[in-house]
């Protein structure tokens, strides 16, 4: 992934302390480095300095040499060439649908803006109790805490070293658990996210395992990742075949669930299409962004609070590029402006649309979102094609569709060159496939 030319914090964090303490020299000595808080903090809070949740969130110094960092104590780190991520397996599986206690008016599904209302939200209405298969659920710990002692080995990836593993010692490290649920059978212990990401850190799983596995005197513990986007609640339970083996972890078993009605049928996108209205193409650039869930995922920020673009590129691990991208995308569709907080920073919020869309029901919005992508000419004309022939479009009748409609280069007024549009090409088939993935039959 290339990295734009303005360095991120914490870029220049990580690289001020490899000049300092000889990060890389060391580990290629001796194929680890401890850092502590303290060396940390003289340039950056270390709390946020070593949040790397998915491995695209690491600095280029870490990303360039294939580097991890993991916490071993409650102020210190060890740097390594350990393999700390694992990516989400494809979730291709039927959406369950459930309803929440009648009598709940607290917490409503259409205003699920936290993780913590997502856990809520999955508990009462019985999607734990389903997904775990255990009875007398109820919630127990939570919240940071001291970890247990233990050791661990972990594959590495890197070229340079011969060793095949790594070995780490973890003595009293914090750890938090985001909700637990105890069940006749087992525990479970979860881990929530908002945003749609490819992969995770092993060790927001690992840990609280490892920890609770030694006070369970011998009942199940079981790691579960929770992740709620677009009314859906995705949730996957992983369990290490190996209790030292960091990377041992495998799916046992992973499944989708929603409290609404999202059935969409093709005669609902017949009805958007008889009704839409062709807008003329705004003087900003085509849009450059494939993941439409991550569009939709973004928006969900925006619905909580107005965010600089900074704050886009560190939840998402974007560089400024690609952020520019996903928030041009979003002002296309017309749900999201710049403007400029109290301080004068650039800011982005939703419009009156988007505030307006994002309160609304799962088959509601939707349907508002497919309404948006086709009042463009181009993305109208290749839906249309799609459900024509029933059959891939290519690139060349996509590039024929954006000429039709009037897609040129914003800055000159002049058609792209053959290559743009085939790359703006891309994002209109990804809309269009989300559309379709939407569809049911």
């Amino acid at each position: 992934m290339s990295k734009s030319k303005k360095k991120r914090k914490i870029d220049i964090t990580w690289t001020k302390l490899n000049d300092k303490h000889h990060i890389l020299d060391a580990i290629k000595d001796k194929g680890y480095f401890i850092i502590s808080a303290k060396q940390i903090g003289e340039f950056q809070e270390a709390r946020l300095a070593v949040k790397f949740d998915h491995s695209d969130a690491r600095p280029d110094l870490f990303e360039e040499n294939n580097l991890s960092i993991l916490p071993i104590t409650r102020g210190d780190y060890y740097i390594s060439h350990i393999n700390a991520y694992h990516n989400f397996e494809s979730d291709t599986s039927e959406i369950t649908y459930l309803r929440p206690p009648e009598h709940i008016k607290s917490l409503d599904v259409t205003s699920i803006n936290s993780e913590s209302k997502a856990l809520n939200m999955a508990y009462i209405s019985g999607i734990f109790a389903d997904f775990l298969e255990d009875e007398s659920l109820l919630p127990t710990v939570s919240g940071r805490m001291s970890s247990e002692s233990f050791a661990f080995y972990a594959d590495v990836v890197s070229k340079d070293v011969t060793d095949k593993e790594s070995t780490v010692t973890v003595e009293n490290s914090q750890i938090e658990i985001d909700a637990a649920y105890e069940g006749i059978h087992s525990l479970a212990l979860m881990e929530a996210k908002r945003d749609l990401t490819e992969n995770f850190l092993i060790r927001q799983l690992y840990y609280p395992f490892r920890t609770w596995h030694q006070k369970m005197a011998g009942k199940p513990v079981r790691p579960v990742f929770l992740i709620y986007s677009n009314s859906i609640f995705y949730l996957y339970e992983y369990r290490f075949k190996e209790l030292q083996h960091y990377n041992s972890l495998e799916l046992v078993k992973h499944k989708r669930y929603c409290l609404e009605d999202t059935h969409i049928s093709k005669e609902d996108v017949k009805k958007v299409l008889k009704k839409v209205h062709l807008n003329k193409e705004p003087d900003i650039p085509f849009p450059q962004a494939n993941s439409f869930e991550r569009i939709i995922n973004m928006c969900e920020l925006l619905y909580i609070n107005d965010v600089e673009k900074n704050f886009i590129t560190d939840e998402y691990s974007f560089d400024e590029r690609q952020s520019s991208y996903y928030l041009a995308a979003a002002k296309y569709l017309g749900l999201a402006e710049e403007s400029l907080d109290i301080d004068g920073h650039d800011c982005y919020t939703l419009t009156k649309v988007g505030k307006s869309l994002f309160s609304m029901s799962y088959k509601q919005r939707q349907l508002k979102l497919i309404e948006a992508i086709l009042s463009y000419k181009s993305f109208n004309l290749t839906y249309k094609a799609y459900c024509k022939s029933n059959k891939r479009i290519s690139d060349r009748e996509i590039a024929e569709f954006m000429k039709q409609a009037g897609v040129n280069n914003p800055k000159t007024g002049l058609p792209y060159s053959h290559a743009t549009y085939k790359r703006r090409a891309s994002t209109v088939r990804a809309w269009i496939n989300w559309i379709l993935n939407v569809t049911n039959n």
